[in-house]
């Protein structure tokens, strides 16, 4: 709690003199650049310079040559200075003591740091570096290293700052290896690391649906490890890396550029991850111009905003460049200061000159001639952006060194001859946080910080580039698409895929050697895509179904005839049939006892009458949902009344054949045929009839059987009452076409009686009409008797209309032509009209002869 109060203290002091005025320290900075004595030590490692020596012809070690102005290595060191001043000037979290620093040039090279890494660990007392068994009391000269910047700087001498638990913050090695703290166990940085950036590229791919992009890097520790991390990553997240280059950096990397471009176009990718140094980026995107390849760019945080890359010409006509910068603060001060400290450099310049070879400000030949119009140098987006991790490295250090020596307001417990041990001080940095403009620092058990990204677009203008903020990245990313310019064609997001994406219900076959090139396969009826990324379709489970394209299965459902259905009109004629029977019988009833109707059967007439309303009526029993009790009685009762009909006219058919062939015997035995005889007939017919179908119900499968064998194969069927029992359904109806025959056959050949109503004419045509429908029915029934949706529905719709077509047959044939008599002619209702089908006895020729001549008007009736 002291600690955060100190850190609020200074930044409450110094945060509004920023913006009004200069703090008054400001004037008393010292304008030694890269060393300042202090009673505790931080080593600095920046690249001050650029190599200009080459490295192909050194002999000895000390022929490199870096003396080319590094603008961002050293507006970073400036940023060093400028945080330890501070710390000494304010003296709220170190009072009484002085902290100096020790800066060097590693020029990115690994044969230049090692030896300013030497000098950190000489001992205190007498900058000799022993070799000893044991330092566990060995005070080192430097009780910190701040950076150095690259990882391939870290993999140089962190290993050797571990041995001695020196305690090393970069503020710029993101490299993920150095998590590892069994390797480098005294490591700390600033900045998150390339595992987090890894992470946050793969989900930028998945946000915008890019599976088949290319990763370039610069080959070196960083570029190599960002190449290698975002692959495996990658091809977990079911991204495809279609192509891995790497820019040579120690060599000639002319060659190797073109020969990437060349594959990253072969490979059709539309989006490039570039893992590099600024350096090789800036050769990478001068041929990317040069051969005018398009597309989206993503820049890691190396790169991003460097100037080498942002001042290119025409680097606006590359496309689309996405990147990623540390989500950290900026030193609004720093410009101020860096500004008083050019002018008191030019002046002390002034009046004197750099005359000892081994003053520290020769450690960079070309900082001796800066002025205050080189302030450009730490205005750089690079430098302001990266400037806060140097200067929050080296406030960890500071805020570590207050907790160990146990400061307060005033003082902490510290003398002269007080040792600090770097072991002692990496165990307090471990436990350490800084709070910083409102943003509190802590490092994790792997030496990394809780620092996310700020995701930037670069967006072109005609004398600059500028970096618009379109997301952010803190545990999970979030972009903000509205604030992003697509430079394509139709200025929408760019599409980078091997193959189109799949439509629901189908599955990858893939092709080739990467998962995101495929082809797209249909899932067939019974199979449907359980998952998006299946490669094979799932069967259906038993008793589910699916249709084609499916991405489920349902369990299936079942039409049926209904009342509402506008397909079911055998409803309405049933009822038609219904109506005609009982209109015929109204008809008979009125002219009950007359001869016509005693000829036609008297009682029996009706009698056949109601067969034909009963066989219409239960053509009802089709409409509705299919039931067990319903099903049994469905044919049945359809075939029975049809047999009641049947027999009652094949009756009256043997008495016509009977008078017509037996005339001599016909008179003494027609009441008998006409009376019980013709009961007991129609009783043995329906006798055998309902028989029949007694064994037809007892043999076919129920409807719940047939449900429990039912293959499931549809999603919707139409569900009619099970009709397998064909030689049960044939005996039947065959029964009542056999009557039919009979009847027909007895009727035929009849002799009309002359002069009188031709009963024998309406049983000819009747039945005729019968036998043809029913012999028609035959073939179309067998042709649906399959267990096919469509066969099922057409089966009952042919059973069902072909019943209503032989009852209306029956009605239309045998009784209309007696009703017409009765309504229209009925003074030919008289018992000679009909002697012969009463009587029994035909009449004779002297009778024929008698009998007169009708008149005109009467032939003309008859």
């Amino acid at each position: 709690m002291a600690s955060c109060f100190l850190l609020l203290a200074v930044y409450w002091s110094f945060g509004p003199s920023c913006s009004v005025a200069s703090p008054e320290w400001f004037s008393n900075i010292s304008t030694s650049l890269f060393k300042l004595p202090g009673d505790i030590m931080l080593g600095g490692l920046f690249p001050l310079n650029q190599l200009t020596s080459n490295l192909s012809q050194i002999k000895e070690p000390g022929d490199i040559i870096c003396d080319s102005l590094n603008d961002r290595g050293f507006g970073l060191s400036l940023a060093m200075k400028f945080a330890v001043d501070e710390i000494n000037a304010n003296q709220l979290l170190l009072p009484g003591i002085k902290l100096g620093y020790d800066v060097y040039d590693t020029c990115m090279q690994s044969a230049v740091i090692v030896r300013p890494t030497m000098s950190f660990l000489t001992e205190k007392a007498n900058k000799t570096l022993f070799v000893e068994c044991n330092y566990t009391d060995y005070e080192t000269s430097i009780s910190a290293v701040i950076g150095p910047y690259s990882s391939e700087m870290v993999s140089v001498i962190g290993k050797l700052l571990g041995f001695f638990l020196m305690p090393q913050i970069s503020y710029g090695a993101t490299s993920d290896k150095f998590s590892n703290n069994l390797l480098y166990p005294s490591f700390f940085r600033t900045v998150p690391s390339d595992k987090w950036q890894v992470d946050v590229m793969v989900l930028l791919m998945k946000k915008f649906n890019w599976n088949w992009v290319a990763v370039v890097g610069s080959e070196e520790e960083y570029g190599q490890r960002g190449v290698q991390d975002f692959s495996k990553l990658a091809e977990n997240t079911s991204v495809c890396v279609a192509y891995q280059g790497l820019i040579p950096v120690y060599t000639d990397p002319a060659s190797a550029i073109k020969t990437i471009i060349d594959n990253i176009n072969a490979t059709s990718v539309n989006v490039v991850v570039v893992f590099s140094l600024a350096d090789p980026a800036e050769a990478f995107f001068k041929e990317v111009i040069r051969r005018q390849v398009k597309c989206v760019w993503i820049a890691s945080t190396s790169w991003a905003i460097h100037y080498k890359i942002t001042s290119l010409p025409n680097i606006h006509t590359v496309g689309t460049i996405i990147g990623f910068l540390d989500k950290i603060d900026t030193l609004e001060m720093l410009s101020g200061y860096t500004r008083e400290l050019f002018k008191k450099l030019s002046e002390e310049r002034a009046s004197s000159q750099f005359t000892d070879p081994d003053h520290p400000n020769n450690r960079c030949p070309e900082c001796l001639n800066l002025s205050p119009a080189n302030i450009t140098i730490v205005k750089d987006p690079a430098v302001t952006r990266t400037a806060f991790s140097v200067y929050a490295a080296v406030y960890s250090v500071a805020q570590a060194l207050h907790n160990l020596l146990g400061c307060n307001s005033t003082a902490c417990q510290w003398r002269p001859e007080t040792k600090i041990y770097p072991w002692k001080l990496l165990e307090v940095l471990r436990n350490t946080s800084v709070t910083l403009n409102g943003t509190t620092i802590t490092f994790d058990k792997d030496g990394n910080p809780n620092i996310g990204y700020d995701v930037i677009e670069w967006e072109w203008n005609p004398s600059r580039v500028d970096f618009t903020t379109v997301g952010y990245y803190d545990q999970k990313l979030h972009i903000n698409v509205s604030k992003m310019k697509w430079h394509t064609k139709n200025s929408e997001v760019p599409d980078s895929t091997c193959s189109a994406e799949c439509k629901p219900g189908q599955v990858r076959r893939v092709k080739g050697f990467h998962s995101c090139c495929f082809d797209c396969i249909d899932c067939l009826p019974g199979y449907y895509q359980a998952n998006d990324d299946d490669i094979q379709c799932t069967k259906c489970p038993e008793g589910q179904w699916s249709a084609k394209l499916s991405t489920s299965c349902k369990d299936p459902t079942f039409e049926y005839f209904s009342l509402e259905l506008p397909r079911c009109c055998d409803n309405d004629i049933g009822w038609v049939g219904v109506l005609v029977c009982q209109a015929v019988a109204v008809v008979f009833v009125m002219h009950r006892g007359t001869p016509l109707i005693t000829a036609s059967g008297g009682v029996l007439s009706f009698v056949a009458l109601l067969g034909l309303m009963g066989a219409c009526l239960s053509l009802l029993l089709f409409l509705g949902k299919p039931q067990d009790g319903p099903c049994r009685l469905q044919l049945p009762l359809t075939t029975i009344f049809q047999t009641l009909a049947l027999s009652i006219i094949l009756s009256i058919s043997l008495q016509i054949f009977y008078v017509t062939e037996f005339p001599e015997t016909a008179a003494s035995h027609l009441h008998i045929l006409r009376g019980p005889g013709s009961w007991l007939f129609v009783l043995v017919c329906c006798a055998v009839e309902a028989g029949l179908c007694g064994w037809f119900a007892q043999e076919e499968q129920t409807l719940s059987e047939y449900l429990e064998k039912i293959q499931i194969e549809f999603l919707t069927s139409f569900l009619s009452c099970p009709a397998t029992f064909l030689t049960g359904f044939a005996l039947m109806q065959g029964f009542n076409g056999a009557m039919a025959l009979v009847s027909f056959m007895c009727t035929f050949m009849a002799v009309k009686p002359l002069h009188q109503y031709n009963l024998a004419r309406d049983i000819t045509f009747s039945t005729l009409i019968y036998c043809v429908i029913w012999v028609v029915f035959i073939p179309i029934y067998i042709g649906n008797n399959s267990e096919n949706n469509e066969n099922s529905r057409s089966r009952s719709i042919v059973h069902v209309y072909f019943s209503l077509a032989s009852n209306l047959g029956l009605v239309a044939a045998y009784y209309f032509p007696k009703c017409y008599l009765l309504l229209r002619k009925p003074d030919l209702n008289i018992p000679k009209y009909f002697c012969t089908f009463l009587e029994g006895v035909p009449p004779t020729q002297t009778q024929e002869e008698q009998e007169p001549k009708p008149t005109p008007q009467s032939e003309t009736e008859q």
